[in-house]
């Protein structure tokens, strides 16, 4: 009977996990942006075997200034719109609004990336190359628009097809070195040409009949309006770009401070980080509607519950990734991108110490927003920021070492997430209690892996501490559900035979 009645709830919670908005919402965006990782880290992985490592880095360097300003250009605007259309019956004006201020944003965003080529290189190949992708710039603000608007009506399974395409022509432009050998700027041009396609796919089957050139083109936005938008949300800037900027000017400094080599090690490792952010960037994303309209009904206790539950996930996919990288990081690495690259798993490892921090950390900034509360959490991600520049220039000077950078982020991301604690305890969504444990269950079993480590190989290492962790969590749940008193209720209420 017990049985009987226990399979039924699981069953109705499964169901009602399927349908939950949050939930399909998560899987598209998380499919889109998996298949995309993934393809573009196998175009990566193409590049590192097939260029030498100095055209290698040329293109690294001149994809980072690309990615750096490409974060700052959308202006952050994303969550402005996914807070404003919610709310309104009638798409179509503020969408051109949006879409107006990207393109806009895009052209003059190009223009710094061009002041940008002369100023910080000399070296001719770097600026033919910063110019060439930067163009980039303007079509990702025009396809930045359109996929807002799909995680703002739930469609994120338009944007995965595209993206999916998109990933796949890259793909294939990689592939192309195995039968001709292009050179690095015919790449980047073939590069351009692929994005100028997906931005005509977005135009055409993601927009929902919503956007329409001619009406785009007619439509007048004023200079007063623009930076009453831009002015009143600027905020969103900070938060939606630092993420980004972490990593892109740590490879700036890094190209100007360290080897060629040490820009490719660092952009490997970046790229085996990135598929890692995928799925808590995605949730989160996707978490974000659904928060607002709690806290908006006032119901705290819903708002403290649900962010509970996705701070557990988001601790526990930390640590199975860490340990995942730091026991076979040593033979995925060199496996993948090749035997030039040996060094690269040191500095993949040093890395992979913020993923610990980074799914609740960007949990939390959500929530914040969520609560109205972006302008705090704008000055912690300048106060991060700056904590991160501030130790790579300092280290960089006393140490020549990629391994500063790496522990620079990692620290910016301890400050950052111990000042969003901070903010939470004085609202009363959490407890110091909380916090406590919250840091405990990071660092403690991280600390005991890295003891083990020292006795066992992590290959034998990694899935006997899982196996021991799955069954710990298995028995406190089963603990917490025997004693609770809605059990306790019900076993007392049956006769006992």
């Amino acid at each position: 009977m017990k049985l009987a009645r226990l399979k039924l709830s699981l069953l109705e919670k499964i169901i009602s996990f399927r349908r939950s908005n949050t939930v399909r919402n998560s899987f598209w965006g998380f499919a889109a942006n998996g298949f995309q990782s993934i393809l573009l880290s196998l175009f990566y992985v193409i590049l590192a075997r097939k260029y030498i490592t100095r055209e290698f880095s040329y293109f690294l360097i001149a994809n980072t200034i690309y990615q750096f300003l490409a974060a700052i250009s959308n202006l952050g605007l994303g969550q402005w719109f996914t807070r404003e259309v919610v709310s309104i019956t009638d798409h179509k004006i503020l969408v051109n609004k949006f879409l107006k201020l990207q393109v806009y944003s895009g052209f003059f965003f190009y223009i710094i990336n061009l002041t940008l080529a002369f100023i910080l290189y000399s070296n001719s190949s770097i600026r033919a190359l910063i110019i060439l992708l930067g163009i980039n710039i303007i079509f990702d603000n025009i396809i930045y628009a359109i996929k807002c608007l799909n995680i703002a009506r739930f469609e994120q399974n338009i944007t995965f097809k595209i993206l999916v395409i998109d990933s796949l022509l890259k793909f294939l432009i990689a592939c192309i070195l195995f039968i001709y050998p292009l050179s690095i700027v015919s790449l980047s041009l073939c590069l351009i040409f692929t994005r100028f396609l997906t931005l005509n796919f977005f135009l055409k089957f993601g927009s929902f009949n919503n956007i329409n050139i001619i009406f785009l083109y007619k439509y007048k936005i004023t200079w007063n309006e623009i930076k009453h938008i831009v002015f009143k949300n600027w905020p969103f800037l900070v938060m939606g770009s630092v993420s980004i900027i972490y990593w892109r000017i740590g490879n700036i400094i890094i190209s100007k401070s360290l080897t060629l080599l040490d820009v490719a090690n660092y952009e490997i490792s970046f790229r085996v980080f990135s598929i890692a952010q995928i799925l808590p960037m995605i949730v989160v994303t996707s978490l974000f509607p659904q928060l607002i309209e709690i806290y908006n009904k006032g119901n705290d206790a819903k708002f403290r519950e649900v962010s509970r539950k996705y701070l557990i996930l988001s601790i526990a996919y930390g640590m199975f990734i860490y340990t995942l990288i730091y026991s076979f990081a040593d033979i995925i690495i060199p496996f993948t991108f090749g035997r030039n690259y040996l060094s690269t798993a040191a500095c993949t490892k040093q890395m992979f110490l913020t993923i610990l921090l980074f799914p609740s950390a960007v949990l939390q900034a959500v929530m914040l927003t969520a609560m109205k509360l972006e302008k705090k959490d704008m000055f912690l991600n300048l106060i991060s920021l700056s904590v991160s520049i501030l130790i790579s220039i300092i280290g960089l000077l006393l140490v020549k070492s990629l391994a500063v950078i790496n522990l620079s982020i990692f620290i910016s991301f301890l400050v950052f997430h111990i000042c969003q604690d901070v903010i939470l305890v004085n609202r009363k969504i959490t407890t110091i209690k909380n916090v406590s444990l919250t840091y405990a269950a990071i660092f403690v079993p991280i600390i005991v892996y890295h003891l083990s480590a020292l006795k066992l190989q992590t290959g034998i290492l990694f899935p006997v501490f899982w196996t021991i962790i799955i069954a710990l969590i298995g028995v406190v749940r089963r603990m917490k559900w025997s004693y609770s008193p809605i059990t306790i209720a019900k076993r007392t209420n049956y006769p006992r035979f």
